[in-house]
């Protein structure tokens, strides 16, 4: 499921962000990368452990543990913390695929990748180029989203981001371990979901909305993996 989560941060919130990203130490972004992934990366990232990578990452995490579309959609167990990488002209990220397991910065502890999410910093107008391109069974899809909204995809797409022409483009990037490992389960949870919501608003009390409700919590029940 390709998804675009639309607000996660209010205008107020991603203006305080870019005025600390503007002051902010860019480091290699293949620091962060795999072998694969290295060959083809070209960008900058905050660094990881950096205070202020972890002081913004804080504030999109509590943004998304507030935000009902991503969680209905994530069905999030862990969400790793944000990182932040910035593309000026020329740079760009060849197409590559998430690593399927990676460890949280400063534990012992690994995670599952289900899903990727990409929350832009920056208005599209702002630069050119840089567009996220997201290849599934469907086809390839350029994403180029507002200032605040996020993309959320499965992690097992390929993926890659044109160079940028003009102007920086500035991001957060994360990947989420679902409760619902499996994409087209997690699809069909998502659309019984909403489907109840849109009962629930049409035929309010009616016994049908506490049916569906019955056959989403049945089905997360075998499906999740905790």
């Amino acid at each position: 499921m390709l998804l675009h989560v639309p607000g996660v941060l209010p205008p107020e919130r991603v203006a305080e962000v870019r005025r600390l990203l503007d002051n902010a130490e860019w480091v290699d972004g293949r620091a962060t990368a795999g072998y694969q992934s290295a060959r083809t990366k070209n960008n900058k990232q905050l660094q990881t452990e950096s205070p202020l990578a972890l002081q913004l990452g804080d504030m999109i995490l509590k943004a998304l543990e507030r935000n009902a579309l991503f969680i209905t959609a994530a069905l999030p167990l862990r969400v790793f913390p944000p990182l932040f990488n910035r593309y000026q002209e020329g740079e760009s990220f060849g197409t590559h695929v998430d690593n399927a397991v990676r460890q949280i910065p400063g534990t012992n502890h690994s995670f599952r990748t289900d899903l990727s999410a990409t929350l832009f910093l920056n208005e599209p107008g702002e630069y050119e180029g840089g567009e996220l391109v997201i290849e599934d069974v469907f086809g390839v899809h350029p994403v180029k989203l507002p200032a605040g909204h996020l993309i959320l995809y499965p992690a097992s797409s390929l993926h890659h981001v044109t160079p940028v022409t003009k102007g920086a483009r500035l991001a957060s990037f994360l990947w989420i371990q679902s409760m619902v490992k499996d994409d087209a389960e997690r699809t069909l949870l998502f659309d019984l979901d909403m489907a109840t919501q849109q009962v629930g608003r049409d035929l309010p009390n009616h016994r049908v909305g506490i049916q569906l409700t019955n056959i989403y919590h049945n089905l997360l029940r075998r499906w999740a993996d905790l």
